[in-house]
């Protein structure tokens, strides 16, 4: 879809579209709402900015999509092909990497009771797993606010690659 038939398609078309790229109401809501926008990088900006900060419950259902890193997500919905792409882009995993991963991935989810979510595309696995085993060190307020802006980052890229940027 190219921002023209975004700026002009019926609300549910339009909320259809986002949902893939961050399933919060409220962030899809705020988007779909502010139709119509000048420019991509405009509603990129809103994508950025909607629904900020999100509330706990918000965070529990986007992270409710989002696989382990270093797992495949699993299905055939979009939001699954999307997943599996950003994480495709990381590369064969070495060893001793995917085992500190899957270490670090239960260590975070005992501590704060979630998964591990990290925008994944432009990270090789050594980044993610040094920012991993740095996110652990974190309150779960500090987290809640990161987990939020990695979620937005996620979105925005998404975006991008459904409007064929």
């Amino acid at each position: 879809m190219h921002l023209e038939q975004f700026n002009t398609a019926g609300r549910p078309e339009a909320t259809d579209f986002l949902r893939p790229c961050l399933d919060i109401e409220r962030w899809i809501d705020e988007l779909a709402d502010a139709r119509p926008y000048s420019t991509f990088h405009a509603l990129l900006a809103a994508g950025r900015s909607a629904a900020n900060p999100f509330t706990p419950a918000e965070i529990e259902a986007a992270l409710a999509h989002h696989p382990r890193i270093g797992e495949r997500a699993q299905g055939d919905s979009a939001e699954a092909r999307l997943s599996q792409s950003e994480q495709a882009g990381l590369g064969v995993a070495d060893a001793a990497v995917a085992e500190a991963l899957a270490e670090g991935n239960q260590a975070y989810e005992e501590k704060f009771g979630q998964v591990f979510l990290i925008r994944a595309a432009g990270r090789s696995r050594e980044e993610i797993l040094a920012a991993l085993n740095t996110r652990l060190a974190h309150t779960p307020e500090a987290e809640q606010s990161i987990i939020g802006q990695q979620l937005r980052e996620i979105a925005a890229l998404r975006l991008e690659g459904l409007m064929g940027r």
